[in-house]
């Protein structure tokens, strides 16, 4: 099932790939023009426009002045000639001011008549998004099936921490692994340790065991040494179980049976307890 979700997972990327340079080929690179060359030029040319329109404002300035204080002088040949030489220089700058104004509007113009195609960039990065999304969709939706079909064929599921119910009809048993094989373990190696069930064990045993449990795999040599991690990962799942084997439902007659003192109708007591388990339960329990 791994295999599978990573081979998709693959598809995916491929899938990805090929969009992403789809997208910088169509959409990207001539974008990259707009962006990197006439915009810029458009607000140089503005820049530009506006640096001439303060020099023609100066140079009218200037020429203004000495207009006004040629009428005041007794030299008036000088300060005419002097204005006459202004008033060129400000005419010049008047002249750069259209100049630029005119190429500022063709610039301007020549973008606005390009929005069309600016537009069918777009168009085609929708396009291009739609199309990677469908291909995805349609390979997602084919292999989904099998990954569900899989994974419910999948016998090998956790099972601490599951319902006894779940794990019983998932892995087609009457009794649960770890029940099985815990029990198993212990009849074989952990029958005369002293402390069974009261001593704790090693937490990385522990935790390896319940892992392997699990998995359903467990090799009995291994932990035979070691009965006390058996009988933690006994006492483990049965202690994570969601309903207790015993069940919610019986407990006030499991506690009314524990306080008989007259040990035959104790014992009958707790037998007709046991009666009313569930079948599931009953064969796990007896």
């Amino acid at each position: 099932m791994l295999k599978l979700c990573g081979e998709t997972e693959d598809k995916l990327a491929q899938e990805l790939i090929h969009f992403e340079l789809q997208v910088e080929r169509d959409v990207i690179e001539p974008l990259f023009l707009l962006a990197e060359v006439e915009i810029p030029n458009i607000q140089k040319q503005r820049k530009h426009l506006a640096k001439l329109v303060l020099d023609m404002d100066s140079s009218r300035t200037r020429w203004q002045q000495t207009s006004k204080s040629s009428g005041l002088s007794s030299s008036l040949q000088p300060a005419g000639a002097k204005a006459d030489a202004l008033r060129e220089e400000m005419e010049e700058a008047a002249n750069r001011v259209e100049i630029c104004r005119d190429q500022l509007s063709a610039d301007m113009y020549s973008f606005v008549a390009k929005e069309i195609d600016y537009a069918n960039y777009f168009q085609t990065l929708i396009e291009v998004q739609a199309e990677y999304h469908r291909k995805s969709l349609t390979l997602l939706q084919a292999v989904l099936p099998q990954i569900k079909a899989q994974q419910e064929a999948w016998v090998e599921k956790p099972s601490f921490g599951k319902p006894l119910e779940e794990h019983l009809m998932i892995s087609g048993r009457e009794i649960a692994f770890p029940i099985e094989a815990c029990v198993t373990m212990l009849l074989e190696c952990g029958m005369q340790e002293e402390g069974l069930f009261r001593v704790a064990p090693s937490a990385s045993k522990l935790k390896k065991l319940k892992a392997a449990l699990d998995c359903c795999v467990v090799d009995i040599q291994e932990y035979s040494a070691d009965p006390h991690a058996i009988a933690g990962a006994l006492k483990s799942y049965l202690r994570e179980l969601p309903e207790p084997l015993m069940t919610f439902e019986l407990y006030d007659e499991w506690i009314q049976a524990s306080n008989i003192q007259e040990q035959d109708k104790k014992l009958q007591a707790l037998w007709n307890a046991c009666e009313k388990l569930p079948k599931a339960n009953h064969n796990n329990i007896r």
